[in-house]
């Protein structure tokens, strides 16, 4: 898309120079700061005091190993994360005051960032070329976190190089030096990192994810503010766009973010921060927001929304999800779409104050100079009441457009080699008045084993885990193979429906020729499943399962699913799951949550609803019923 439109000389001449570009004030331009709202600049200011003094430890070999071996990641939270906090919180604070009071841990936290050998997380080690090992500064692996901290540190030269030069004229060199070494130069000249999508043969089918604009946002904001030579710079910002066309021109044209919406804030959203600094940097001259990907990628976000912050939290996705605020707002400004504005305001009012600590600076911002401007617009919810997205299979509908009251469900096709995957070609999801009822269980945290060969031992990821049958003992299968047959959607305003055959997701022990199934809202009144399977012998059994944060009483022909408090104020639906007590057994198991992870969306434990059909034969029938 961008390539195809704009040529190297177009950017060259249309690139506003360095010394020019002046996308926000810096430290010195005291009254845009202090223009700013006194609670945010109280609030900025008091995140920095936290870090007056702070102790920039090192992180040590041995601890580095550690999580690159074995992909624990509680280390990193505990040293290097809180340094990037640090740094960004003080930055924020020192602009925010202006009387120089955090000078010097600043200092600090630049030299000490300097002196690591390598910015990023050490688990993302195993794809540099000698493994999973300590870095190797003669090879440079380039990973989100390398990323982000090059944006850090270049909007921290960018905010206060007046005062990082009053200081020792030694530092700014050294960040140009390091910036050379581990963004600038390896990302012009090489083509190799995975994330570029480069080496990617049949990109229709191996998409790059959300590392690709993720890094590349960081990528561009480096070029813009730190690379000083004009024919580098517009080479550069060249090249970003050629490697983000690798995530823009295969995108699936319907929006649709398979990663999921948690994943779409560092997806779709981050594309957009691409967009916006391309249309920054060259004054409006590179601008695509008129193209219909453009669009519907960024209502992708409207779209999965189920009510207030919970979402459809297919593959790794979080149920619980904030999209950033103004990121969304800004989105729906450039594209003209007043909903997804509305949406963006909306999420503001669920964020409990300003968050000075956050280290993404590129980020904050454009909220804290522009975010202003929500002002002027309500803020609602769209909740479409249906949607369908064909080419990610994914349907989602509601009985009520704009609330959450009744019904909403949201079932999916596609594949099991989609990004952050999870073998669930299929599954559904169902809440009741905004609560989930039947839910897809999330992801743990991610440790080694979670992007390993042993990714599918895990629990949550298997289908046996999902809204899906399993039959005499076999599962869905991971891979680009395991698909979906003939999804499709419809709505004629009363009813809702998906439809598909999921028998392809499964391997040949499955010994299914077809399992057709069938999810309905019809509107104020149910929602219903229909499966009709027909295999090449006698199953000896078969079973599926369904996951509830609710509690389960458990009747002759009849389920009933109470309320149970979650976490905080938030707490389960309620329904009726009826069946046929004369096609299958019911039984129930609970699973322990404390490891953490998934507990602070659905509390201590799920429960696994377990339907076993009585005499499955080689062909037959299923049908559920939830209702109030």
């Amino acid at each position: 898309m961008l390539v195809d439109r704009y040529t190297f000389d177009d950017i060259k001449g249309a690139l506003i120079p360095r010394e020019d570009w002046h996308p926000f004030p810096t430290r010195d331009e005291r009254e845009p700061w202090r223009r700013l709202d006194a609670e945010t600049r109280r609030t900025l200011i008091s995140g920095g005091e936290k870090y007056l003094g702070h102790e920039w430890t090192v992180f040590r070999a041995t601890q580095f190993m550690e999580m690159a071996r074995t992909g624990l990641r509680s280390l990193y939270g505990k040293f290097r994360a809180t340094h990037r906090n640090a740094l960004s919180a003080l930055v924020l604070a020192e602009c925010a005051e202006g009387q120089g009071r955090f000078i010097d841990d600043i200092i600090d936290g630049i030299w000490a960032v300097c002196e690591e050998s390598w910015w990023g997380k050490p688990w993302h080690l195993v794809q540099q070329k000698v493994g999973a090992n300590l870095s190797n500064i003669n090879d440079p692996h380039i990973d989100l976190f390398v990323a982000e901290t090059a944006s850090l540190l270049s909007w921290t030269c960018y905010l206060l190089e007046t005062q990082i030069n009053e200081w020792s004229t030694m530092i700014m060199p050294r960040v140009d030096h390091e910036m050379q070494e581990r963004m600038l130069t390896p990302l012009l000249e090489r083509e190799d990192y995975h994330w570029m999508g480069f080496s990617h043969r049949d990109k229709n089918l191996h998409r790059v994810n959300n590392w690709n604009p993720w890094i590349i946002s960081n990528w561009i904001t480096t070029i813009l503010l730190m690379e000083r030579d004009p024919e580098r710079r517009a080479a550069g910002l060249h090249k970003t766009m050629r490697a983000l066309d690798n995530f823009i021109d295969p995108y699936p044209k319907d929006g649709g973010c398979d990663e999921g919406p948690g994943y779409w804030g560092r997806a779709g959203a981050s594309m957009f921060e691409c967009l916006e600094s391309y249309y920054g940097a060259t004054d409006g001259k590179v601008d695509v927001y008129g193209e219909p990907l453009i669009k519907n990628i960024g209502t992708f976000i409207t779209k999965v929304q189920i009510y207030e912050n919970w979402f459809v939290n297919f593959a790794d996705a979080s149920p619980l999800v904030n999209p950033a605020p103004f990121l969304v707002y800004r989105y729906g400004k450039r594209i003209g779409d007043a909903e997804l504005m509305s949406a963006g305001v909306y999420f503001s009012t669920k964020v409990q104050g300003w968050d000075g600590n956050d280290f993404s600076i590129a980020r904050q911002l454009p909220t804290l100079f522009h975010g202003s401007e929500m002002s002027d617009v309500e803020p609602t919810q769209p909740l479409p009441a249906y949607s369908w997205l064909p080419e990610i299979e994914v349907m989602t509908a509601r009985d009520k457009r704009g609330s959450g009251e009744g019904f909403f469900v949201a079932a999916k096709g596609g594949h099991n080699q989609e990004s952050h995957n999870h073998n669930d070609v299929g599954h559904f999801i169902v809440y009741v008045d905004g609560a989930p009822v039947i839910i897809d269980a999330g992801v743990g945290p991610y440790t080694g084993k979670t992007f390993s060969s042993e990714r599918y031992t895990i629990w949550t990821m298997q289908s046996a885990y999902h809204s899906l049958p399993t039959i005499n003992g076999v599962m869905q299968d991971p891979g680009i193979d395991f698909a979906a047959r003939d999804a499709s959607s419809t709505d004629d305003g009363q009813t809702a429906t998906f439809s598909l055959d999921i028998a392809g997701a499964y391997p040949d022990e499955a010994k299914l020729k077809m399992w057709h199934r069938t999810v309905a809202l019809t509107r104020g009144q149910d929602v219903t499943v229909k499966d009709q399977y027909v295999l090449t012998e006698p199953a000896s059994t078969i079973q599926f399962s369904l996951l509830t944060p609710c509690t389960v009483q458990v009747s002759e022909g009849r389920i009933v699913l109470g309320r149970r408090v979650l976490q905080g104020e938030r707490s389960s639906g309620e329904a009726g799951i009826e069946y046929d007590p004369e096609r299958m057994t019911v039984d129930v198991e609970n699973r322990d949550l404390s490891d953490g992870g998934k507990q602070r969306y659905w509390g201590d434990q799920v429960s696994r609803i377990l339907f076993t059909l009585v005499n499955p034969g080689e062909s037959g029938d299923v049908e559920l019923r939830i209702s109030r």
